[in-house]
């Protein structure tokens, strides 16, 4: 895995993880990424937020379950709507659970509503970003999804790629002055 870090932003480390999922394939990739952090020595504190993007409860639970998932710490219940409707909402349920809990950061995977819309919020309250799966491109604008994920890339602190065409296009769009590797978790 790749990492870039586009931010000077320093916060202190005074909080979880914030780790947000808000549709099925979040699911996939956070799973990895929570077992890492509870077998860190010491455990890093982790808090999982449902974004309730996919709200199919059966299956959100059936997913966590298969995936060896915790129960979501928060579930914002948003359910669907149009892309702006959807969005609007994350962001309005999302801003109270990120001044209570004071995360050290917010973690967001992919490229779903629920992953532009967490980090527009934590960037605006300085609170500092790590966006998994990074610099993954279309070139397809008239995709939702290739402009959440151009415009969490463009503003989160940093950004973790999953393949070398992934970070080329981060450097190419000037997203940040160098990459370095770093071995995926």
């Amino acid at each position: 895995m790749n990492t870039i870090d586009p931010s000077t932003r320093n916060a202190a480390l005074i909080g979880p993880v914030m780790c947000v999922v808000g549709a099925r394939p979040n699911f996939m990739k956070m799973a990895p990424i929570l077992r890492a952090l509870a077998q860190h020595t010491p455990p890093i504190p982790a808090l999982l937020v449902h974004t309730g993007q996919h709200y199919d409860q059966g299956m959100s639970t059936q997913l966590f379950e298969d995936l060896g998932l915790p129960r979501p710490d928060l579930n914002l219940e948003v359910g669907s709507g149009s892309h702006a409707v959807q969005t609007a909402e994350v962001m309005r349920r999302f801003e109270p659970a990120l001044d209570e809990h004071r995360p050290s950061c917010v973690l967001v995977v992919g490229d779903v509503n629920s992953t532009l819309a967490c980090t527009l919020v934590a960037v605006k309250k300085n609170v500092p970003v790590a966006h998994v799966e990074a610099g993954l491109r279309s070139y397809d604008r008239k995709m939702p999804e290739e402009i959440n994920r151009v415009l969490t890339d463009q503003v989160a602190d940093r950004l973790y790629t999953t393949e070398r065409s992934a970070a080329d296009n981060l450097l190419r769009e000037g997203v940040a002055a160098s990459a370095s590797a770093s071995p995926a978790t």
